[in-house]
């Protein structure tokens, strides 16, 4: 069963975001569990936490549906002793709200080394970053995202994504989140069927499927191999409708939630239509 959805607002509450997925029709959400332009938030009160568990019990959601989403803040391979500190922290905060809410998927974007370290010595540092919090946490997975290569953004390339799961100690407590726009800026053309067989079995051969824990479903403004992060709404960008076809019917996205974060959210409930519909 493909699992669809979109990252929703929690800005009045995390219990809110299992209310607002259901309004539009997904059977999988995202949410941030703090603010993501901050380097600290209030706890989430123990009312809160158990709001938020009755309210994805209500309405169908279960942990493996859902797939919160760490502070843009946060950089795991900081080169810099201060920064790298704080976003540990974050990080180690983030993964203990997952904790509280019964979560056990923490999506994050691996870290950049801003033009100061070589690029093996940060993934490195990043493995080392997720190997120190998943020691102090229990339950919860550490889900990479690859990025689009923008700036000095690693996690770009499946060698990278796989150098930094090598590096992690428990491999059962790490997965990946492939983001299609991402994917394609990096320069993995999903837009053909030729392609897209191609991406997949790369990703199979280097990283490997069993670390495939979810997906973010993005259209994009720029083209193959740009480098540019820019999200646009499913079908009207460059990677274009058939992609989105070729994933609905691939058995192999079953059971991990596909997430939304298309521009326009007045269509996400549209959109998670349109994609239940490609399904043949």
């Amino acid at each position: 069963m493909k699992f669809i959805g979109a990252h929703v607002s929690a800005s009045n509450g995390v219990s809110q975001a299992p209310i607002n997925a259901h309004a539009i029709g997904a059977d999988a959400f995202a949410l941030f569990t703090r603010n993501p332009s901050r380097w600290t938030s209030k706890p989430i009160s123990d009312k809160e936490a158990e709001a938020f568990k009755e309210n994805c019990a209500k309405y169908g959601y279960t942990p493996s549906q859902i797939l919160p989403h760490d502070s843009y803040l946060i950089n795991l391979g900081a080169p810099e002793a201060e920064k790298l500190e704080k976003s540990r922290e974050a990080f180690l905060d983030e993964m203990q709200r997952c904790e509280q809410l019964g979560l056990t998927l923490l999506n994050f974007h691996p870290g950049s080394h801003l033009k100061m370290m070589p690029v093996d010595d940060c993934l490195d540092l990043i493995a080392a970053s997720i190997n120190i919090t998943l020691e102090k946490t229990s339950g919860v997975k550490a889900v990479i995202e690859n990025t689009a290569g923008q700036g000095s953004n690693l996690g770009y390339s499946f060698e990278q994504i796989a150098h930094i799961i090598d590096k992690v100690e428990d491999k059962t407590r790490v997965g990946v989140c492939i983001d299609s726009c991402h994917a394609f800026a990096a320069g993995y053309d999903l837009s053909t069927i030729d392609g897209y067989a191609d991406t997949w079995r790369r990703f199979d051969e280097i990283i490997g499927f069993q670390y495939l824990s979810g997906m973010h479903l993005n259209d994009t403004k720029k083209g193959l191999a740009s480098k540019v992060d820019r999200h646009e709404t499913l079908g009207n960008g460059v990677l274009g409708a058939d992609f989105f076809s070729f994933l609905m019917n691939d058995p192999r996205m079953d059971n991990i939630p596909l997430i939304l974060e298309t521009p326009d959210e007045s269509i996400w409930a549209q959109e998670i239509a349109w994609l239940k519909s490609l399904i043949k």
